[in-house]
């Protein structure tokens, strides 16, 4: 048995020495689609938010928390609103952020690289102002102390179109930038006549507002008229009691108009991290509050930027379906890798049908070069001249006993063994030959 172990076991070396070449390839081809298809988000991200204790903040410490379950960092960047966030997306300062609509343009966005996860809410434009000035038309605006905010939020740019519709111009105000919190103070000092916000209805400051004797909150009648010139706009209502139905906070129905917040985000956003955005989204935003139904929010309308790929297929097929019963990263892994087994079979397939043979006539060849080797010692004899032919022959019989030893050394497989032992009755035909040629001369 030592001796058939010893006669065969090369052929496991020639099948690793056939086979590495192709093992290599598939190997480096699998490392490239592995790196090509990225399968691993980051664990870190930034989200732009807003401005202390305003919505958008309290909104991205609920998503700090969501995306942190899935082992994936939030890190929360303040700004002062909306175009300041935009700005940092542009300047790849931030990942992710909220935008309201409005803020930009299709085409800009396009341009900028950025992509929307989806509207999330709207933010309706809330206008208070002191009780004592009866506002009933924004014309009367004219010439008194406004806050509008800093430039870096959405709500200067958003209410001067407001005001451009009325044929006001904003140095028609005394338009101030005072941040929502110092801005509120103000108001409720008499050292300012109004102030503008467009945030969501929980934003503290506006719950406070509505609840605060002597202030107004301003009633847009032409709201409806608004959406058909301000087409990012919506018209929505405030509902007489939702604040507090004990004491009939509203006394009645409040008109207003709003913009709507979108998650926007960098077209380099690792596509598992929409993913899970987007499905945070639906957790968060997806109940009824004062503005929207159950499951009006998050949605691919209301925004003017276009829609990731990976969120429109979340609106409308629901979460992958690997990561409904499996962990984020896990999922995220498997839901990936079917580029990996494509490539893996692309692979095999065609090259299985190569190292077979090449296996084969690596074997075979290891046999056939000797016949090499009695072919140039019939030929040595064939072209002896006749006076030396013994001679030669002495010769080519000394060598072709050196080819038979190292043949009888050779290993090979015993399923080549009928190629191996023709061999040797080759060798013992080239040897009568030399015989019949030395017995002849």
């Amino acid at each position: 048995m030592s001796r058939i172990l010893a006669f065969t076991r090369f052929s496991l070396r020639d099948l690793f020495a056939t086979a590495t070449p192709t093992v290599i390839g598939i190997a480096v081809a699998l490392v490239a689609a592995y790196l090509i298809i990225d399968p691993y988000p980051p664990r870190h991200v930034t989200l732009g938010t807003g401005q202390e204790n305003s919505a958008y903040e309290n909104i991205g410490k609920r998503y700090q928390a969501a995306l942190g379950k899935d082992g994936i960092a939030v890190e929360l960047k303040r700004s002062q609103g909306s175009a300041d966030n935009l700005q940092r997306l542009n300047q790849g300062a931030i990942d992710i952020a909220f935008v309201q609509s409005g803020s930009t343009n299709e085409v800009e966005a396009e341009r900028r690289g950025l992509m929307s996860l989806g509207s999330l809410f709207t933010e309706p434009v809330w206008l208070f102002t002191r009780d004592v000035k009866k506002i009933s038309h924004l014309t009367q605006l004219k010439g008194l102390k406004i806050n509008l905010g800093p430039e870096g939020s959405g709500v200067p740019r958003l209410f001067r179109q407001v005001l451009d519709v009325n044929g006001i111009a904003v140095g028609d105000l005394q338009a101030g930038t005072l941040e929502n919190t110092p801005a509120t103070v103000e108001l409720l000092e008499g050292r300012i006549d109004g102030l503008v916000f467009a945030a969501a209805p929980d934003d503290p400051l506006i719950q406070m507002l509505l609840q605060t004797p002597g202030i107004r909150l301003f009633d847009f009648t032409q709201a409806e008229a608004y959406t058909r010139r301000l087409p990012f706009l919506t018209h929505v209502i405030l509902p007489r009691g939702i604040v507090d139905l004990g004491r009939d906070l509203p006394s009645r129905d409040y008109q207003l108009i709003a913009p709507t917040a979108t998650l926007v985000a960098r077209e380099d956003l690792h596509p598992a991290l929409v993913d899970l955005y987007v499905q945070a989204a639906a957790q968060i935003h997806g109940g009824a509050g004062w503005f929207q139904q159950q499951g009006m929010f998050p949605s691919p309308r209301y925004t003017e930027i276009p829609v990731a790929r990976e969120a429109m297929k979340f609106y409308k097929d629901g979460p992958p379906f690997l990561q409904r019963y499996m962990n984020f990263w896990m999922a995220t892994f498997f839901d990936r890798m079917w580029v990996l087994v494509l490539t893996l079979g692309a692979l095999i397939l065609p090259l299985s049908k190569i190292v077979p043979p090449l296996y084969v006539w690596r074997i075979r060849s290891r046999v056939y070069r000797w016949y090499g080797q009695l072919r140039t010692v019939e030929q040595a004899l064939d072209d002896a001249p006749e006076d030396r032919r013994k001679e030669v022959s002495e010769v080519q019989l000394q060598r072709l006993n050196e080819i038979e030893e190292r043949v009888n050394h050779l290993s090979v497989p015993l399923s080549f063994a009928d190629e191996f032992y023709g061999l040797r009755s080759h060798i013992n035909f080239v040897r009568q030959r030399i015989k019949n040629v030395r017995e002849t001369t």
